[in-house]
């Protein structure tokens, strides 16, 4: 007979607080505008990026809001995107490579900055 209570071994996914979950939103709100726009974009035959990047970041506040810890993987991988996108548009142009990677860089911190708050996967004995 064991004597260690068997709720102890469960470790509760952390709830996000008040700021991930803004930050969750607003990745969310973001995203579903530039998706929409990425897909008039698309339709008129032009790059994907805005599509995919749009579509990134509704994935990324969705996960923000469950305080997942997937939501920095799937926002880094829109943000090499994004830096790769800015590289073959305009190459090594830095100050034309500003417009297009201050803001994804911004929320890239952003979410940097939500790694303590968000879950992790642990060890269940």
């Amino acid at each position: 007979m064991s004597t260690v209570d068997s709720s102890a071994r469960h470790h509760p996914p952390a709830r996000p607080g008040w700021a991930v979950k803004l930050l969750g939103w607003i990745n969310v709100l973001l995203g579903l505008v530039i998706l929409g726009l990425g897909i008039w974009l698309i339709v008129l035959g032009g790059s994907w990026y805005y599509g995919l990047a749009g579509l990134g970041l509704v994935i990324t506040g969705i996960l923000l809001n469950r305080g997942s810890m997937t939501a920095v993987w799937v926002y880094l991988v829109v943000w090499l995107g994004t830096l790769g996108w800015a590289w073959w548009e305009v190459g090594a142009d830095w100050w034309a490579q500003v417009p297009r990677l201050v803001a994804p860089t911004l929320i890239l911190i952003l979410v940097l900055l939500c790694i303590p708050a968000l879950g992790r996967r642990r060890p269940t004995y």
